[in-house]
């Protein structure tokens, strides 16, 4: 069934079987060439325009808080609530040092599961804006945000980009398939705080598919209490486990969000304009972004 987006029977890395991509490894000499190991991309971002990823745990599995529906690194092989160093900050800043020259929009701070499982995120950031001058920006799922010293690392960037795909716990649980002892009023609470206190822009990245779609008006009323800067109304475009929204089914969630968030920027997926971007590794930005669909 054709659903908006211009779906293959083959892609490069992989085959839609109906209801999802099985996602096939691919050999790729560049990182013998270029071998970095903690930086991905740059990649061309619907919200952030020419983006230098940075992946703080850089784990050969999966490492996150959430184990989300629609997640385009697959399912999360590691599941936890562990804050610890994964990646030595000198040894990120070594790679950072080798990257050309050429300006970035932004730096990001993402990868193969939750950024803020790093105990070192702060001084990554930190070290980061002694090599770099573009702004930096951490996407984050928000699980953790409720910890005081989370909130501290995530305070040092420019932009905070954290998901807000449930409108109760229940939803949560649908949806984000959280680590047990996650609680989702903690989670909205430590958001607000957060909101409070930082000097930075905060945006909230709303994931739509099938099993949440109905909930937008909830998410909405959720992400009024947050007072974010900017809502990001977004469907999977990149091979996952469920199909996206299409964008005639986007139009009513958007607009929605829209009408409740008058005096603040509202950005939908299909309508954003991406810059052209070549990854110095392909198969590295892949492992962590998933492979584009559109």
């Amino acid at each position: 069934m054709l659903i908006g987006v211009n779906w293959f029977v083959e892609l490069v890395a992989g085959k839609y079987n109906g209801s999802g991509f099985e996602i096939h490894a691919q050999s790729n000499s560049f990182m013998t060439q270029h071998p970095y190991q903690y930086i991905y991309g740059p990649v061309a971002s619907w919200r952030l325009g020419c983006s230098l990823g940075i992946d703080p745990l850089s784990t050969a599995q999966k490492t996150c808080s959430f184990d989300c529906v629609y997640c385009q690194a697959g399912r999360t092989k590691v599941l936890t609530l562990e804050r610890k160093v994964f990646v030595p900050t000198e040894a990120l800043l070594e790679e950072v040092r080798r990257v050309p020259s050429e300006p970035f929009d932004v730096v990001t701070f993402a990868g193969n599961g939750e950024p803020t499982l790093a105990l070192n995120l702060g001084d990554m950031i930190r070290g980061i804006r002694t090599v770099r001058s573009e702004r930096i920006v951490v996407i984050t799922n928000g699980s953790l945000i409720w910890r005081p010293d989370v909130r501290d690392d995530l305070a040092l960037a420019d932009l905070v980009m954290a998901k807000l795909d449930a409108g109760s716990p229940d939803s949560l649980k649908t949806v984000n398939h959280p680590a047990e002892g996650l609680d989702f009023e903690e989670i909205c609470e430590g958001l607000r705080v957060f909101r409070k206190n930082y000097p930075g822009k905060l945006a909230l990245q709303i994931m739509f598919v099938a099993s949440n779609k109905k909930l937008a008006a909830d998410i909405a009323n959720r992400a009024q209490t947050i007072h974010p800067d900017e809502i990001e109304v977004n469907t999977p475009l990149r091979a996952c486990a469920v199909r996206p929204l299409t964008a005639e089914e986007m139009v009513p969630i958007t607009d929605l969000f829209r009408k409740t968030f008058a005096r603040i920027p509202v950005k939908s997926v299909y309508e954003e304009e991406r810059k052209k971007s070549q990854p110095y590794c392909r198969q590295s930005t892949d492992r962590r972004r998933g492979q584009e669909l559109v």
